[in-house]
């Protein structure tokens, strides 16, 4: 079976079980400050996992795009990956535990034709915040999967959320596949390596509040997720992800000469940059920027080794090349510098990354001797010291944020609406929303414009949204197809990721309309309870995209 297949494959089986199929959002989290990237499917539906109305409906599938680069370091192996497929399919409120385990063995034995005595599963074992799982071991029972089959682990294994500090949460059951030929051993061992987890459904039954306790959620949901690339990799028989047709094509225009495991991480680079310049990420030393020089720096460093030019082939992108050719020029004189240097320790590593750009490995690799007390572990805790992008782009950033949905973050959003308007008549409709990062605390908005902003403009803006708040105007939504939303002239930047509905939300009535977009919510109802706005800072975020900061005082 090949990528296509399976993917088609696994969105029709839940199209066929009345979900709608919505696209896939962007790598750009839209109004999600816990993350720097979308890492799972349900990051784009965490307002409708928190109660919002989605307008595709209660159940919804899709293969969401992700990258996680926490594992950046580990690429190169059999399972990591930094850009990865999931897919998914949801339950907003509707059905429960008996119909997603159901569905999820259906597609594993009849869809994909996995016979049981394969087949294993994994339940939450029960603390203090919550009972055992005993429901979804014996809906598993009664579709054959024998006791012996059937482990129960604790949180760190079968327990999921929330994505913050506070939010949806709760278990969930993990499907594992035995992926060799000779037969299955009777009792299931988690820690057995030769069973894979193949797919995840997890059970939003709790809510975590701000005094750290677990509450049953007003709406239950159900999320699930199952890695494109790993089952593909466990369907065929194939011991690791890269032996599969997402891979191998682009391994086979790759020299003799790179080894197995630079091949592999080269081949891992190459997905992830394409997918995040489609995106509309351009390197920079700051934030997904900052993650994408890196990937591009490390292949073109083993390009530069390996004197042979190869990743033409592979990514045909200007914005690639510009960054490739800067980079050309600092590694030279990176190496130059290295080579003055008797000994490489983990402070000299680091100052050769952070002036010339030159990754831990190709350190390594230029000269044995020299770096043979340099270790991994040292060289991250000192890159740690003054960059933690790496560590925040998985753990979260901040605190807070769209997944509380609390009302300061709600106000702030709503303000951000009303500032695009601004920008859009003080600087011209040249002015889109290019992403926007949340909290309780403040809003960061990333905005299309070349130059820096006068101070006079800034004031013009601030005066424009205060001017708004004083009107004290109503804010409404209604959801619409989104060929009448283009007719209405609803502002929407992330086009991609709706589907054939979508929510609109307008600042004023009649005719006075100050701003309509199209968005997931939430929003405060007028304008009025917002406070005063205030600009506090107007900086450059990447070529040609201005950023600001805001408060509500």
């Amino acid at each position: 079976m090949d990528s296509k297949e399976l993917r088609e494959k696994f969105l029709s089986f839940f199209e066929s079980k009345g979900h709608k199929r919505i696209p896939s959002a962007s790598l750009i989290p839209e109004n999600d400050p816990t993350v720097l990237f979308t890492t799972a499917g349900m990051h784009p539906l965490v307002p409708f996992l928190l109660g919002q109305k989605h307008p595709q409906g209660k159940r919804l599938t899709s293969c969401q795009k992700c990258i996680r680069t926490g594992d950046i370091a580990d690429v190169g192996d059999d399972t990591h990956l930094t850009f990865f497929e999931m897919l998914g399919n949801w339950s907003l409120g509707d059905y429960w535990k008996e119909e997603a385990i159901k569905w999820s063995f259906e597609f594993l034995t009849k869809e994909l034709n996995i016979s049981l005595e394969k087949l294993a599963a994994s339940c939450f074992a029960g603390d203090k915040d919550a009972p055992k799982d005993e429901e979804s071991a014996k809906i598993w029972e009664s579709l054959g999967i024998k006791k012996e089959k059937i482990a129960f682990l604790g949180k760190e294994d079968n327990w999921w959320g929330p994505a913050g500090k506070t939010g949806p949460c709760g278990p969930d059951t993990e499907m594992f596949y035995w992926k060799l030929d000779k037969p299955a051993p009777k009792k299931f061992d988690a820690k057995d390596k030769n069973w894979v987890e193949i797919w995840n459904d997890v059970f939003m039954q709790y809510v975590k509040n701000e005094k750290g306790d677990y509450e049953e959620a007003k709406q239950k949901n159900v999320d699930t997720g199952m890695g494109l690339e790993r089952t593909l990799a466990v369907l065929n028989g194939k011991e690791n992800v890269f032996e599969t047709d997402l891979f191998e094509p682009l391994i086979k225009l790759m020299p003799n000469q790179l080894d197995e495991k630079k091949k592999k991480i080269i081949a891992d680079h190459v997905r992830a940059i394409n997918a995040l310049i489609a995106d509309g990420v351009r390197p920079s030393n700051k934030e997904q920027g900052y993650i994408l020089r890196r990937l591009i720096r490390r292949i073109v460093a083993y390009e530069y080794l390996c004197k042979e030019n190869f990743l033409e082939k592979l990514i045909d992108s200007e914005v690639f090349n510009e960054e490739k050719n800067k980079f050309l020029n600092t590694l030279e004189k990176g190496i130059a510098e290295y080579n003055k240097i008797k000994e490489i320790n983990a402070e000299k590593a680091f100052y050769l990354y952070q002036s010339f750009g030159l990754p831990f490995d190709i350190l390594k690799e230029l000269d044995a001797k020299k770096t043979k007390h340099l270790k991994q572990e040292d060289f991250e805790k000192e890159l740690e010291k003054h960059q933690e992008l790496s560590r925040t782009a998985s753990a979260g950033m901040f605190k807070g944020g769209l997944a509380d949905n609390s009302q300061a973050t709600t106000k702030l959003h709503t303000a951000a609406h009303l500032m695009l308007a601004g920008l859009r008549k003080v600087l011209g409709e040249h002015v889109v929303q290019k992403g926007s990062n949340i909290t309780a605390e403040r809003l960061r908005f990333d905005f299309s414009h070349k130059e820096k902003m006068t101070p006079e403009q800034i004031n013009e803006t601030e005066s424009f949204v205060n001017g708004i708040i004083k009107q004290d105007l109503p804010i409404s939504f209604e959801e619409m197809s989104l060929e009448k939303a283009r007719e209405i002239n609803a502002m929407g930047v992330f086009e991609s990721k709706y589907g054939d509905k979508v929510k609109v939300y307008t600042v004023g009535k009649g005719d006075h309309i100050v701003s309509r977009e199209i968005c997931g919510g939430p929003h405060v109802e007028h304008t009025g309870i917002l406070g005063h706005f205030k600009i506090q800072k107007e900086e450059s975020s990447s070529s040609g995209v201005r950023r600001i900061k805001a408060i509500l005082e």
